[in-house]
Parts: C-alpha cells; structure tokens; sequence
C-alpha cells in the first residue's frame, strides 16, 4: 500500500485543499496511515502530474497564496477501485517493545524492559480512550448506511488492536512482577531460544 491510495480515498470522500488532507490525516487517516504534511503535499504534486486528480476552482479570485483544491479525476477512481481489489500480503508487525522485552530475556534481567512496556501501556491505554472517544463521538448515532458502518468497522480494528496490545502489555508486567530479576550470571546464555 501507499499514500497515494489513502490520499485517493480520502478525495473520494471529499475534495479537499492539502491544508486539509493534512488535517484530516491527523485527526483520522492518519492513525491508520500515517503521513507528514511534507509528504502529503510532495504525493499530490505526483498525483496531480499522474492526472489522478486535478485542481478545482475555489470561491475566490486565483493566485499566489490561494490553496489549491483537489478532486479526483476518472483515472484515480479507476485506479482505487482496482487496487481495493488486490490481494497483497498482510502487514509485517514490528514492534520495538517486543524486542526490548527478548533482549531483557536473553540478558536474565527482565526488570530492565519495565520502563518501555510501562510507556507503551500509557499511550496504547491514551489511544484506546481517543478511539473510543471518535467512536462516541462520529457513531453513536449508527446511520446504518454502508460508508459510516464501514468507516467505522475501521475505527473497530483500531479500538481491538489497542485492547490486545493492553492485554498483551499487562501480562508482561505481572509476568516480570512474577519473576525474580536478579541477573544469573552462571547461565548459559549462548544456547538461544528461538
């Protein structure tokens, strides 16, 4: 996947300035994808150039300063519409906490990785509240029609990931409270686990 097909969904959605595109990156998309401004702007150059989308008039005389407002053309539609339909491999998960937390393992000092897991539980436990927040705010009045119940089927996954992720980072807590970690300096740590 790339920006380009988030941009284009987003056009979809709404024509919009890049100010714009940015903003709602921000507040939404971007929590799925996410995107600086810079690069939000350099894509939509590309796209512009691709004849995936084209600049619409705005209310307003045109000229330096004025923002640029954009809609998708023909060709991105068709373009978005294929490429909802490919298949491509899942998402490679990577996750520095999980690395901290084998490193303390292979280093029989397990109390070591308490601060990272300790973080990260704050700000999953922070971006389940936003979630849930959005979610109370943007549905709880199900309109029941197929982009809202849609748009928040991902909002969903967002909300179940963070709710594994605290699950996952509480059992590691207790997990090191359980264990002595006092470093063993006798073992053996040249045979690894896999």
């Amino acid at each position: 996947m790339s920006l380009r097909f988030a941009i284009l969904t987003a056009l979809v959605e709404r024509d919009s300035t890049g100010l714009e595109l940015a903003r709602r990156f921000d507040r939404s998309i971007g929590y799925f994808w996410p995107a600086t401004h810079q690069q939000i702007y350099r894509e939509l150059d590309r796209m512009r150039a691709g004849d995936l989308i084209r600049e619409v008039p705005t209310d307003g005389k045109p000229g330096r300063g004025q923002p640029r407002r954009f809609t998708i053309t023909p060709d991105g539609r068709r373009l978005l519409r294929g490429w909802i339909s490919e298949i491509e491999d899942p998402d490679v998960v990577r996750s520095g906490v999980s690395v901290r937390l084998r490193a303390a393992a292979a280093l029989d000092d397990p109390d070591s990785a308490r601060p990272a897991l300790e973080h990260q539980r704050a700000y999953r436990a922070a971006m389940l509240e936003q979630y849930r927040t959005i979610e109370q705010r943007d549905f709880a009045d199900a309109r029941g029609d197929a982009r809202s119940t849609l748009q928040h089927l991902v909002l969903r996954l967002g909300i179940l990931l963070e709710e594994t992720w605290l699950t996952w980072l509480d059992e590691a807590l207790d997990t090191i409270d359980r264990l002595d970690s006092t470093p063993d300096s006798s073992a053996d740590r040249s045979g690894t686990v896999p």
